[in-house]
């Protein structure tokens, strides 16, 4: 059975390549030489010493981090970890719950705000920055501006989220640059859309907070004297899920408001479609496509945004929930911001595997994330009940895209990996990391405490325990362990915590500094399943090489079995690397152990022995 499940699987691969054999590959644009590694650090949480963790707790109870938390110390240790991009989440100035009215910012309904903190992706004024973020809020802009500078001068680029498909309901620039109106200063708000409008409105009515559920009371039930289950919007508007409902449900996306792209309410499109041929085209041709064009007004507030952030030194971006935005608008956006700076870093959430190649070619995108495919079959395998089989079949399919798959096994939507509903112990993503960013030439993304094995347990208030806190001012455990009362030492954590840091900082130094890792790539799973005694779907293994580097990468998955057998190398591999029939001397890259492969009638043999989470990443030395 276990033979012909593993034939069925290589069929399966086989289809899968043959579907793609007809499309183009289209070479990046702009080709990293090296691995890039992501670090998403959710900004108002990375410096937060304060423990209390009190559920609702305000910024005075359970504290706040502030930009100026990312000094110079701080910032060497995430560059020495092996970090090439920072993406500050949450910079935006969006929604919370305090008081900035000295400085002329209008107070936020908790009614439709979620949490104290607020959600990061319902931004208010996209020409500023969260008030809390700054020890000077006034100067808020300023202390921004001196983190970017010094996250450069440490050699990291920088990353902030856009949020293209809503804004918070209580919009409103105060810094708007000359000549820049607020969404929706100009709508027609009499008829439901028309083109122009950057919002959907519901004529004749007027918005209604949602109807609580199961207990939840805003600010869990604190006082504030704008909750009284009132927000004043007339006519209502499109909730940001694309809710048409003056009262949407509590599960809504209440807290903001849709925006229009164009895009008539029967899904119709009031803008020219791009021709299909534009998917073999750059970016330069996609702006030249554009550029005389009669477009949405909604396009150009968002173009205006995100050069006014390049100019402000930012160089790139996150975009949010990019699918639900036409992707003719992302090939105008995109090829705008190439234009400005072809370098720029731009990554969108897109989850529909079918849209993934509209979405690059079309859209113009750098980077997706690689969720459905290669995360949600890794997360399976981790809880023990996925095999290692489906890797390089993920791999097969998205090989014409590899590069452009962002790949992560945490970030801010998903649960930590030590949670008790993930796996409940960080160890046991070991060998998925290294399989992670070793299997492709794409990003890798670790989320910040990821490396110390934050657990997400705190009941922080609107956020629930598994994942840490977007919505809440909370501090961050095992990672304020690290901080070590802002040395950013490791002095506080166990000696586990420091033993998987040490794995994460081996493992991601390598990654950019490898050659192969952006070069070819191999399957030798399924030929050592057929061919290799004792060696079973709780171990991958596979290869990648360039000109001057040969990697051989072996992972066991399991928590609790050791495995002992002798890795084969198949004969197109020894021919591709133009071994002869002798003994070649491997160091392991992570920890520096050396074994040997004998290559007997064409045939690589190495003799593993692989302990519970253990991996090694060998290298030929010739």
């Amino acid at each position: 059975m276990k033979r012909l499940l593993t034939l069925t699987i290589i069929v399966v691969a086989l289809i899968h390549s043959c579907k793609r054999e007809n499309i183009k590959k289209i070479e990046p644009e702009v080709m990293q030489k090296r691995k890039v590694v992501v670090y998403q650090v959710f900004t108002r949480l990375f410096g937060n010493t304060n423990t209390t963790n009190k559920p609702w707790g305000t910024l005075r109870e359970n504290g706040v981090g502030k930009f100026d938390d990312f000094d110079d110390k701080a910032l060497q240790e995430i560059k020495d970890l092996g970090i090439t991009h920072m993406w500050y989440t949450g910079v935006p100035h969006h929604a919370v719950i305090n008081d900035y009215s000295s400085i002329g910012v209008s107070h936020d309904d908790p009614d439709v705000v979620k949490g104290r903190a607020g959600s990061p992706y319902a931004v208010k004024d996209y020409y500023n920055v969260n008030p809390d973020l700054a020890l000077n809020p006034i100067n808020r802009l300023e202390e921004f501006k001196a983190l970017i500078d010094r996250t450069h001068q440490h050699g990291m680029k920088v990353i902030i989220d856009i949020v293209p498909n809503h804004v918070a309901r209580n919009y409103e620039g105060l810094t708007n640059p000359k000549g820049v109106k607020d969404f929706g200063a100009d709508d027609n708000t009499n008829v439901e859309y028309s083109r122009d409008n950057n919002f959907y409105y519901i004529p004749n009515s007027e918005f209604e907070v949602p109807e609580w559920q199961d207990g939840y009371l805003p600010l869990g039930g604190a006082k504030n004297n704008l909750v009284d289950s009132k927000f004043k919007e007339a006519p209502a508007k499109w909730t940001g899920n694309g809710s048409r409902s003056v009262r949407p449900h509590t599960n809504d996306w209440y807290e903001t408001v849709k925006i229009n792209y164009g895009v008539r309410p029967d899904g119709s499109y009031d803008f020219e479609t791009l021709p299909s041929q534009y998917a073999q085209e750059d970016f330069k041709s996609h702006f030249e496509f554009w550029k005389n064009k009669d477009l949405p007004d909604s396009w150009y507030k968002f173009r205006d945004i995100t050069l006014y952030w390049l100019d402000f030194g930012v160089d790139g971006f996150r975009f949010d929930m990019a699918e639900m935005v036409p992707v003719e608008f992302w090939s105008f956006l995109n090829s705008s911001i190439k234009m400005k700076n072809q370098d720029a870093f731009i990554l969108a959430e897109v989850y529909n595997p079918k849209l993934y190649r509209d979405y690059i070619y079309k859209g113009k995108m750098d980077y997706l994330y690689d969720k459905v495919e290669l995360y949600d079959s890794i997360k399976h395998i981790m809880k023990g009940y996925g095999w290692t089989d489906h890797i390089p079949v993920v791999q097969n399919g998205l090989k014409d895209i590899e590069h452009h798959m962002l790949h992560f096994l945490e970030n801010h939507d998903e649960q930590r990996i030590a949670s008790p509903d993930f796996v409940g112990k960080a160890e046991i993503a070991m060998p998925a990391m290294v399989v992670s960013a070793t299997i492709s030439s794409s990003p890798t993304m670790i989320y910040f405490g990821q490396e110390v094995g934050e657990d997400g347990s705190e009941n922080a208030g609107f956020g629930s325990p598994t994942r840490t806190s977007i919505f809440d001012y909370v501090g961050v455990p095992a990672h304020q362990r690290w901080v070590n009362n802002k040395k950013y030492d490791g002095g506080q954590l166990t000696d586990s915590e420091k033993e998987l840091r040490d794995f994460y900082k081996r493992l991601l130094n390598f990654t950019i500094n490898s050659s192969a890792l952006m070069e070819a790539y191999q399957e030798v799973h399924f030929y050592n399943k057929e061919n290799t005694e004792g060696y079973n779907h709780r171990v991958l293994s596979f290869v990648r090489w360039s000109e001057d580097e040969k990697l051989i990468v072996v992972s066991n998955f399991d928590e609790i079995e050791s495995f002992d057998f002798e890795l084969k190398l198949p004969k197109d591999i020894v021919a591709k690397w133009n071994l002869k029939n002798q003994q070649y001397k491997i160091k392991d890259e992570l920890y520096g152990n050396f074994e040997t492969v004998e290559v007997d009638n064409g045939i690589g043999k190495i003799q593993v022995s692989l302990k519970p989470l253990q991996s090694y990443i060998f290298r030929v030395i010739e």
